[in-house]
């Protein structure tokens, strides 16, 4: 009987031996919120710790990432030694409610072991008619000139930039159609047109038909853009009288258009045939009238000063 009792204690001895050896080797996880109810915007604090790690590795969500959506992290630090693992989490909550923090899971060597879960309730402490009071009384401070400029000094900037810009705009716009009806810009452009007319050799090849049909619409169309006269909707006889009238166009100039137009409209009917050399003087005689034509009209714009 005596022998029976000492093989039982042994028996627990040896079981005892082995529960201390397990709970030895075996790592504790624990965590704590140190308030369940906390007013809106206030810190909490929630600590997750691990004892008897043994120089295991400790993985858990990433920093700044252990908490759910609402609880934003104002800080998240991470203690470890050998032996012991700790992380401490500062987070407020802004919106009233009731929050869980749910169990997290942290590997502990491979081993996957959770937190208990909490439930905070956030609420707002300021009452309906509370009065906001100041610390101390606001401060009228006089402003000088240089105080509103240092305030509204980029406003008037940006404004006096953009004011500028309009400014410039306008007066590029004027002067691009300024030199657009320049009698110099409509000078050169009828006499590249008088150039291209030579080139087709109306003259040469005795199409004095033609030549004048397009002499007499490159002229009209010069004097309707360089002088005041719708040269290009006149008839002949009306154009003459207009300029007569008018004296727009310099008595010289007045003559040339007169017989070369009156020339032109006689081969057109067919009641005149012009030989060469008519042909030449004429198209000479309206390449000089557009020539002298520009230096006339810019005199005159010096002179009136327009």
């Amino acid at each position: 009987m005596k022998l029976i009792k000492i093989m039982i204690l042994k028996k627990i001895l040896y079981f005892l031996f082995i529960l201390l050896s397990v709970s030895a080797s075996a790592q504790t996880l624990g965590s704590k919120l140190d308030k369940n109810t906390i007013a809106l915007g206030e810190v909490g604090l929630y600590t997750v710790y691990i004892s008897g790690v043994q120089g295991k590795e400790v993985l858990s969500a990433p920093k700044n990432e252990l908490l759910p959506f609402h609880f934003e992290e104002i800080s998240d630090s991470i203690t470890t030694s050998p032996d012991f693992y700790e992380r401490v989490i500062e987070f407020a909550v802004f919106e009233e409610g009731t929050y869980t923090i749910p169990a997290l899971e942290f590997n502990i060597g491979g081993s996957v072991q959770k937190t208990i879960p909490y439930e905070v309730e956030v609420v707002n402490t300021a009452n309906k008619g509370d009065e906001i009071s100041d610390i101390r009384k606001n401060k009228e401070v006089k402003l000088e000139v240089v105080d509103y400029w240092e305030l509204y000094k980029w406003y008037i900037i940006a404004l006096l930039a953009v004011l500028a810009l309009i400014l410039l705009i306008i007066l590029l716009r004027r002067y691009a159609k300024r030199r657009k009806n320049s009698p110099v810009i409509m000078t050169n452009k009828t006499i590249r047109e008088l150039d291209a007319l030579k080139k087709k050799k109306f003259i040469e090849s005795g199409d004095y038909r033609s030549f004048y049909v397009e002499l007499i619409d490159i002229s009209r169309n010069f004097i309707s853009k360089q002088y005041p006269i719708p040269a290009d909707v006149l008839l002949t006889d009306d154009l003459i009288e207009v300029m007569k009238r008018t004296n727009s166009i310099s008595p010289e100039n007045e003559k040339i258009v007169e017989e070369v137009f009156l020339r032109g409209d006689l081969v057109k009917f067919a009641k005149t045939f012009p030989d060469q050399p008519v042909m030449e003087k004429d198209f000479n005689d309206i390449r000089d009238f557009v020539k002298r034509s520009a230096r006339d009209l810019e005199a005159e714009q010096l002179r009136t000063g327009v």
